[in-house]
């Protein structure tokens, strides 16, 4: 087997750190069996080529700009609507969430996991929290959270220490699979 690459950032881009620590937040629940469900994503993705499809349409229809006014109202409209209404999924379904799951194979919870991470401007402080996609249902356990201060997974070079950091995504993990066993 080839070793892996380590994974390097610069430690002054907040964005780079967050960006690393959530592709390999991602790594650890799939391969702990959690299969990632993209039907959020399709959706955002559709949403957005049927925006995309309405601005090309006001900008390309044949007539020139008087004709056509109430055509460009109508297509106005439409990129307002269907914008709002992406802002709105990806406000209320979507949040801070990096991740959806599908429940892993043969498991006795019939709810994925959404995974969500935080790391506020100006902190070092690096919050996960694993929750149920769905929390009406009666296999879902309650969320789990761990804040940890970046410094903690990372050399001062900038290379990020997996074993480290995986084991604190595992271990959340467990958690998150012992919270909802007790609620059973």
């Amino acid at each position: 087997m080839a070793a892996k690459n380590p994974k390097k950032v610069n430690l002054l881009d907040h964005h780079s750190i967050k960006n690393i620590l959530d592709e390999s937040v991602s790594e650890v629940v799939t391969t702990r069996g959690f299969v990632e469900d993209v039907r959020m994503g399709n959706i955002r993705l559709v949403l957005g080529l049927v925006i995309i499809v309405i601005a090309l349409f006001a900008q390309f229809y044949k007539k020139k700009f008087p004709e056509n006014k109430d055509f460009l109202i109508g297509c106005i409209t439409l990129y307002v609507i269907f914008n709002g209404l992406l802002q709105l999924i990806i406000y209320t379904k979507e949040k801070n969430a990096i991740l959806f799951t599908y429940p892993p194979e043969g498991s006795f919870t019939s709810t994925g996991l959404v995974v969500s991470s935080k790391l506020p401007r100006f902190s070092d402080l690096y919050t996960i929290t694993i929750a149920t996609s769905d929390p009406k249902s009666i296999s879902a356990g309650k969320p789990v959270e761990l804040t940890k201060s970046v410094t903690q997974w990372f050399t001062k070079d900038g290379i990020l220490v997996e074993g480290l950091f995986w084991k604190d995504v595992d271990a959340l993990i467990d958690e998150y699979a012992g919270e909802a066993k007790k609620n059973k």
